[in-house]
């Protein structure tokens, strides 16, 4: 048995240890936001954080989360309250939305580390996350949109 939490809540698996946590968050715990792509942690699809730090889950072992506390997409905002969601419906950024939770979820990182990132700090932070259709400029653009929020939300 492995306890771990996902999006604030505790659970415990029964997946092996060995197993991939992107399929155990989307098979045994059934979060389909977090997408498989590549496989081989090439393309970010699969992006989770573990304690707050951007985790390619597709070859992450699910033992690596045991104790830890695991963040999906579902879990970064129940109610698209969050930044980079606002920024993201705003800039319009999805095209076919597959990379989409990926891309999110590295930005994340990127804010937190970073409350107003240049372009080369949101190129070489991003630059592990693919996205096929191209929307590149538009990720950039909602990176920048959403540190604004943030900075207007502490603000406040």
């Amino acid at each position: 048995m492995i306890s771990f939490t996902v999006n604030g809540k505790p659970v415990s698996v029964e997946d092996p240890p060995s197993t991939p946590l992107l399929w155990v968050i989307r098979d045994s715990l059934n979060l389909t936001g977090t997408k498989f792509g590549c496989g081989m942690a090439l393309c970010g699809a699969c992006t989770v954080h573990i304690d707050g730090q951007a985790v390619r889950s597709c070859v992450a072992p699910v033992s690596r989360a045991e104790g830890k506390k695991v963040t999906t997409i579902e879990g970064i905002s129940p109610d698209l309250t969050h930044p980079l969601q606002q920024a993201w419906i705003e800039i319009d950024v999805p095209q076919c939305g597959y990379c989409q939770s990926g891309q999110i979820m590295s930005a994340a990182v990127l804010l937190a580390e970073k409350a107003a990132p240049t372009d080369e700090d949101i190129d070489e932070a991003m630059s592990g996350n693919i996205c096929r259709c191209g929307t590149y400029p538009r990720i950039r653009r909602a990176i920048h949109r959403a540190a604004e929020i943030k900075a207007q939300k502490g603000a406040k």
